[in-house]
């Protein structure tokens, strides 16, 4: 026995002055950088106490058990009783304490609890503490009133959409996700069954669903949101098929496959489809092809086809087919593609695009295109360089290069006659010393155009020359607000990366009176010396915000104790002054939020009758820096281009290495991991909110997702902790009052009260549920019904399921699309 205490003894020794080796001398480098001095003090006691316990256990005992009181007060001090905060600061050390228990580690031969009596003390006191910091909540905890709850005013079909109906991605073309149907309810939730699955036959790919990059495979995502006409479900899928699937039973009616162009594939980094648009041509004019579903296809072409065959509708484009290339000039392969369905009123079918994000300063339009909904002919382009700005190009005409794209869903109000756009950025992201007054003056805005003639109505921008890639990836909610005289005032919400809600009258693109918005000051200092920054930005000043709080150092995370300091050390190195701080040359600059989003693509919702907004946000910081040209270009690490041709290839991976060719700079770009791979900034990661729109204040808000699905080093197992988790996807709202959402890389679709936000029911699903779900009705029964593929920037688990939810359930199995 006496044998094996002096190997456990000695073990303990070497472990314990390893440990406290990496923390002195880490420790002192964070406090030459300005950082807590505790790192270096808590490493020089282990290591006093690795070399104190060969020869005199006890007193190793008592430096460790005092340190480990001090750590607690020390924690107790930076983050309070915040579980995820003390559990990274003080389970290390309680770990090593606890082993430091064991009978046979430090012992001289007496009894355990003479010996071991400071070390218990000091354990139970932090797990003491840890276990108080357990019942700490993260909600914002508050009920919608009851009379808010029951208003609802006499249905009626919104734009003519029957109620039973989902026929567009936001269900109606004002975005607002709201379903006017009530038979699903919190009372009767609980009876909540799978009604059908089907899948849809198209699969991940070899070389596809990791994180993007033009030669290391492509996220493969099924983020589609289905539309519901009549009796029939409408989708695509990411290598860009279109189905048609019966909404009672989920059997295939039909799938067309365009075969889109395996060079487009091969460079896309997105493989994406989001949803497809259903439109019946007017009855005045002659066609053979009256229903219409236009789909995006991954080789930049848009198809129309017969609602009720699948073919394609012969009197569009060419054979059914239009190419958005045209009037592009020279689109390297994977430069342009479209994974939102288009916007189609008043016979217009309109569509902008996404443009392959920090590649160079001359890359394709991003003008906005409207075409004959029938024939497919060009009828309008949008183009912020041009002038006029509106015009008809011709066959040989190309659209102003490099300008602001607009690559999310479109929203509309057609009986105003305006199409809601939400634009990004002239690429690149990062440096925007090239761009033109023209770009500055319509990035990262709203931006109305007239649907028939696509002349500008209005313009509100969110960010001023944005160098952070806080482009507005989705179109803008509709709503009907109260004014300050009691009338109603047509109104948009939109919703941005930055977590912050812009109210505007949708007729003017002016705030509506009550949601002022005003320009405070931003970070300045910095910037590259060949660029320029706004020093103000615009912030809702009325509107509740999603968006976090600056990063302090004591913000910093990890798994353990030793990781969390290699984070606190970064941050210490980075250029860092809270939300905007530029983008630096040669020093690593933290972007937070970051261009994944607080709020992303999925945009928000609405319930119209109840005025409540509810929006899903996610919280991880990126890093971005700046550096020369030279630097990779030099050694040929990085190949030289001018446009012409192809892109070379051989750059790394597009969102680490930014290329920016054409700009005197190239940019590094990453999620902000420690080396373990988990964040740096510590829970909550995410959260849905509800937001009451004419109090102006958050009602309730809550964590949602856990971390089962995500471990270290990427991994998919993990403990079930209730951090909130990182989500990509939209929720609904109900008239029941009743919220659905996947969205969370814990691949579970949840229901919540709306009048609440409490989850009163989930359903584990096969894959990742990163799209967002929508509800109809047939056969006198309500659906929900979500796409559960996975996410290969999220990492969630692959599939290609749809499922169907009803009150009763097992209606049927679906099948597979062959």
């Amino acid at each position: 026995m006496r044998e094996m205490s002096s190997v456990f003894s000695i073990v303990t020794s070497i472990l314990l002055a390893l440990v406290g080796l990496f923390l002195f001398l880490g420790g002192g480098y964070l406090a030459v950088l300005g950082g807590s001095w505790f790192y270096v003090l808590a490493g020089a006691v282990m290591i006093g106490a690795a070399v104190t316990g060969i020869r005199s256990p006890r007193l190793a005992l008592r430096l460790y058990a005092g340190l480990l009181l001090v750590s607690t007060l020390w924690a107790l001090f930076e983050s309070g009783f915040n579980i995820w905060n003390l559990e990274v600061r003080l389970l290390t050390l309680v770990g090593i304490g606890a082993w430091m228990l064991l009978p046979w580690v430090w012992s001289q031969g007496g009894r355990w609890l003479a010996e071991k009596r400071e070390m218990l003390g000091a354990v139970g006191v932090s797990v003491l503490a840890l276990v108080i910091s357990c019942f700490t909540s993260y909600s914002i905890d508050g009920t919608v009133p009851a009379d808010r709850m029951a208003a609802q005013e006499a249905d009626s079909a919104a734009d003519g959409i029957p109620a039973g109906d989902w026929q567009a991605y936001g269900r109606t073309m004002g975005g607002d996700r709201y379903s006017p149907l009530g038979q699903i309810t919190k009372a009767n939730i609980g009876q909540l069954k799978r009604a059908w699955v089907t899948r849809t036959g198209d699969v991940r790919q070899d070389g596809e669903g990791t994180v993007a990059g033009p030669d290391q495979g492509h996220e493969f995502n099924l983020e589609v949101t289905p539309i519901k006409v009549g009796d029939t479900l409408y989708m695509c899928t990411p290598h860009s098929w279109v189905m048609a699937l019966d909404a009672a039973t989920g059997k295939v009616k039909w799938k067309f496959d365009p075969h889109p162009a395996q060079a487009d594939q091969e460079k896309n980094v997105y493989l994406s489809c989001r949803g497809v648009t259903y439109y019946k041509i007017p009855d005045e004019i002659q066609t053979s092809c009256r229903t219409r579903i236009y789909s995006p296809v991954a080789d930049v072409r848009i198809v129309a086809l017969d609602a009720e065959t699948g073919k394609p509708c012969d009197d569009f484009g060419d054979h059914g087919f239009i190419s958005l290339r045209q009037y592009l000039g020279h689109v390297p392969h994977g430069f342009h593609f479209v994974t939102s369905p288009p916007l189609v009123a008043k016979n217009r079918l309109i569509t902008g695009g996404w443009i392959f994000d920090n590649q160079a300063n001359f890359e394709p339009s991003g003008a906005v295109r409207g075409f004959d909904a029938t024939t497919g002919e060009i009828a309008w382009a949008w183009d912020a360089g041009h002038t006029p700005e509106t015009w008809k190009p011709g066959p040989d005409d190309v659209l102003t290069r490099d300008t602001p794209n607009a690559w999310g869903v479109y929203t509309a109000d057609p009986e105003l006659g305006l199409v809601y756009i939400p634009t990004g950025n002239s690429p690149p992201d990062n440096w925007g010393g090239s761009r033109r007054p023209f770009d500055d003056a319509t990035s990262s805005a709203t931006i109305a155009l007239d649907i028939v003639t696509g002349e500008r109505r209005w313009t509100y921008q969110t960010v001023h020359h944005d160098l952070w890639d806080m482009d507005i990836p989705s179109g803008p909610s509709m709503v009907d607000l109260p004014g300050p005289n009691g009338e109603m005032i047509p109104a948009l919400v939109q919703s941005t990366k930055r977590g912050e809600f812009f109210v505007l009258d949708r007729r003017t693109g002016q705030p509506v009176p009550g949601y002022p918005v005003e320009e405070r000051k931003v970070p300045t200092a910095g910037i590259a010396p060949d660029d320029r920054v706004s020093p103000t930005q615009p912030y809702p000043t009325a509107m509740p915000s999603v968006s976090p709080p600056d990063l302090k150092e004591t913000d910093m995370w990890g798994a353990t104790l030793l990781d969390q300091m290699i984070c606190r050390i970064q941050y210490r190195q980075s250029a860092y002054d809270g939300q905007f701080t530029p983008p630096h040359i040669g020093r690593t600059t933290i972007v937070y939020p970051a261009f994944y989003g607080i709020v992303d693509w999925q945009g928000i919702t609405i319930d119209p009758q109840r005025k409540i907004m509810l929006a899903n946000a996610s919280y991880l910081p990126f890093r971005i820096k700046l550096d020369h040209r030279q630097t990779l270009e030099g050694p040929g690490t990085l190949p030289k281009w001018d446009g012409k041709g192809e892109e070379p290839a051989a750059k790394g991976d597009a969102l680490s290495v930014s290329p920016d060719y054409g700009t005197p700079y190239i940019a590094y770009t990453n999620p902000w991991l420690n080396p373990l791979q988990i964040p740096c900034k510590g829970p909550v990661w995410g959260t849905i909110t509800a937001i009451d729109l004419v109090t102006k204040k958050i009602v309730w808000q809550h964590p949602v997702g856990t971390t089962r699905d995500t471990g270290p080093f990427r991994t998919h197992t993990n403990l079930p902790l209730p951090t909130g988790m990182y989500n990509i996807g939209g929720n609904i709202v109900t008239k029941g009052g009743v919220v659905f959402m996947g969205a969370t890389a814990d691949d579970y679709l949840r229901a919540f009260d709306l009048a609440t936000g409490k989850v009163i029911w989930s359903d584990r699903l096969p894959a990742g549920g990163q799209a967002t779900p929508m509800s109809y009705e047939v056969g006198g029964k309500q659906y929900v019904l979500i796409a559960a593929g996975g996410h290969g920037g999220l990492g969630t688990r692959s599939g290609d399921y749809i499922i169907a939810y009803t009150l009763d359930g097992a209606q049927g199995t679906g099948a597979t699309a062959q």
